[in-house]
């Protein structure tokens, strides 16, 4: 489906949290509420310095310690608001698996973006159970974007590649064509009009011009 024409020069930031002991090792990480390592808390302050200043008329978080830390050393603890929207994609029987130890086991290639999750100790997600997630935060983001103000959201990597592929009207299946790195903001916006991608997978030194 075609998204409509908008005028409006408004942004939506993407923060991926800052990194953990499994991001580091590949662990696929959901409900299991890491930490961020000593690096990753520096990836989010220096984030927050990149980010100073900049108004956003509305930040939104994970709940996950990981994200909601980010978002809190980033500076924007005193605003930012938590959208269960934006926990990460629910692995199911995955978590805590390498994407190597999975396709070990499979004997085969898999994708998470294709092939989904057996449930495990939680249910799992398809694509588009995290599509309709992804849909719901940014129509809760949609009026502030419209009113001219940008947008902060901070979360993870498959959740935060899928919303952007539901902003570039794709399915979020379609957000296995992008990487993401800890400790970076993204930015989307608009081109002539139509949903676009900006900026993709910036870290701080690369955002001195917001």
């Amino acid at each position: 489906m075609t998204s409509p024409e908008r005028s409006t020069s408004s942004r939506l930031f993407l923060m991926r949290h800052g990194e953990t002991e499994w991001s580091i090792s590949g662990q696929h990480t959901s409900h299991t509420d890491l930490p961020l390592t000593e690096a990753g808390e520096e990836q989010a302050r220096a984030l927050g310095r990149a980010l100073s200043g900049h108004p956003f008329g509305l930040v939104l978080s994970s709940p996950r310690t990981r994200a909601a830390r980010t978002a809190e050393l980033a500076g924007f603890g005193d605003v930012v608001q938590v959208d269960e929207n934006l926990v990460e994609w629910d692995y199911g029987a995955y978590e805590g698996r390498t994407s190597a130890d999975i396709q070990a086991e499979l004997g085969h290639a898999w994708s998470l973006w294709t092939d989904g999750v057996p449930a495990g100790d939680t249910p799992g997600e398809s694509s588009s159970d995290v599509q309709r997630r992804v849909r719901a935060a940014i129509d809760r983001a949609q009026p502030e974007l419209d009113a001219g103000r940008d947008v902060l959201m901070v979360a993870h990597s498959h959740l935060l590649r899928a919303l952007t592929a539901v902003w570039l009207s794709l399915p979020a299946s379609s957000g296995g064509l992008f990487s993401l790195s800890t400790g970076t903001v993204s930015e989307l916006g608009y081109e002539h009009g139509r949903p676009a991608v900006k900026r993709w997978n910036c870290p701080p030194a690369q955002l001195p011009e917001l």
